[in-house]
């Protein structure tokens, strides 16, 4: 650093990085990040808990099935919320409901014992909670969820979080939070559910609010939810924090929409989705899926970028502690053609879904990589064939924990773990952001919930004794 500091102050290298600082706006990223980086800057929520880096995983209850990618698979001590992903919405009641009863609660894993009731009724007798006195004692919890909780009972700093919304369940937000009735419906079921399911708190994914009017319903939303979340802590010994996140978009279409003075008192953070920028079908050209900053050299190659949309959210109010940015575990590809911002045909083939890979199938086979270090950006292609993938490497994965550290922002997010390799692999991206994290102040380390005296089910309110 001190030979650097010397050059710094010649007069030839600062003509260097005044000329490279005009043709490339983000140069200067690239000089200081490192030096930022250096100097540790824990940061935490806003709900005043203890300081450190997030790291938020997305599980997604389908994970169970073709992607064979258990709950017990999830990476957790590498983790500080763990995003379950999705519940639903009842269109008629605003009503947050389970999206399958059976991957949620009911499965038997290895280890799984039933006592006195083996969850054979019927799914709608499984899940209705007894009024009249609170509980119903024969009820058992298994299903993903109960591993959830084992692992917040092995990794006491590891919240869990249900997520409500997402893509598929997209317009069902906008009637149900439309109406005062609606909204406390919505808030006191959500509240049940967590009261029932061991969670530690809440996460909105509401793609997208589209009106001045639905983002105030989202506001009023949160507001309400914040009050059940604290009514339901006052009841409990200790009064614990229970979360309230929202995703947001990183579109300006879409963000616009989002009241972050509104919902700022009620919410402790926010996930930025900072992907799916270009990708077959929906995109004009070949491009970038997750790049942080536009490419001045091959503008069609970055229809959006990270920078703008945080910088929308920070100037709106929103403190850089409480938004954490959201990396993808999974690349998107594009078909006959020749590189970034080049025309291109829809790919058709994927891990799960046509033209979406996980990032654990990457590099494909006789694909070389690239990195451009000015976007903050990488991809394979593979000449002969003429395939591209856009996906983040480990070495992007650095360079874009060096961004959060810089910007003073509150972790990282991934969607979703079943994309990465096992986090005892090196090139696991969630190990290798956290170790780089772990560098630069820690994690938060806040402790998660085990009590919940009122759930509905007799194992979870006695701790899953034993295991």
């Amino acid at each position: 650093m001190q030979l650097f500091s010397l050059l710094l102050h010649t007069a030839v290298f600062t003509g260097l990085v005044a000329g490279l600082d005009a043709r490339h706006p983000h140069a200067k990223f690239h000089h200081e990040a490192n030096d930022i980086a250096r100097q540790p800057q824990p940061y935490g929520g806003m709900s005043g808990l203890q300081r450190g880096y997030r790291s938020v995983a997305y599980y997604v209850n389908w994970a169970i099935y073709a992607r064979n990618h258990p709950p017990q698979d999830i990476p957790a001590s590498r983790l500080t919320h763990v995003n379950y992903a999705f519940m639903g919405i009842n269109n008629i009641t605003s009503e947050v409901i389970l999206t399958d009863e059976f991957a949620d609660v009911q499965k038997m894993w290895p280890g799984d014992v039933a006592t006195d009731y083996t969850n054979t009724t019927s799914s709608h007798d499984a899940m209705t909670h007894d009024t009249t006195n609170g509980t119903s004692n024969e009820l058992e919890m298994f299903g993903s969820l109960k591993q959830l909780y084992l692992h917040k009972k092995h990794n006491r700093h590891l919240k869990t979080m249900m997520v409500i919304g997402g893509w598929s369940l997209r317009k069902a937000f906008a009637p149900a939070l439309a109406t005062d009735s609606g909204r406390k419906n919505f808030a006191k079921t959500t509240v049940q559910l967590i009261k029932d399911l061991g969670f530690d708190g809440v996460e909105l994914d509401y793609e997208y609010p589209s009106s001045a009017q639905e983002a105030a319903d989202l506001v009023s939303a949160c507001q309400v939810i914040r009050e059940e979340l604290d009514s339901y802590s006052r009841s409990l010994n200790g009064n614990p924090h229970f979360l309230l996140a929202l995703s947001v978009p990183a579109g300006p279409i879409n963000y616009v929409h989002f009241d972050v003075p509104g919902f700022k008192p009620y919410v402790d953070f926010i996930n930025l989705m900072a992907y799916d920028y270009q990708g077959s079908v929906f995109s004009n050209y070949s491009g970038h899926d997750a790049n942080v900053f536009k490419s001045i050299d091959n503008p069609r190659s970055t229809d959006f970028e990270t920078e703008d949309p945080l910088m929308y959210y920070l100037n709106a109010g929103m403190p850089a502690e409480g938004i954490t940015m959201g990396m993808p575990l999974y690349g998107r590809s594009f078909a006959n053609t020749s590189g970034p911002g080049m025309t291109y045909t829809n790919a058709t083939d994927g891990s799960w879904e046509p033209a979406v890979w996980d990032y654990k199938a990457m590099p494909q086979n006789g694909s070389q990589v690239y990195t451009d270090n000015t976007i903050v950006a990488s991809w394979c292609y593979n000449k002969d064939t003429r395939y591209m993938v856009s996906y983040d490497t480990p070495e992007i994965a650095v360079q874009k924990t060096h961004y959060i550290v810089g910007k003073g922002l509150g972790g990282a997010m991934w969607w979703e773990t079943s994309g990465d390799f096992k986090v005892d692999d090196q090139r696991s991206l969630i190990r290798t952001v956290t170790t780089e994290l772990g560098n630069f102040g820690g994690m938060e380390t806040s402790l998660n919930v085990l009590d919940y005296p009122q759930s509905k089910y007799r194992n979870l309110r006695e701790g899953m004794p034993g295991q």
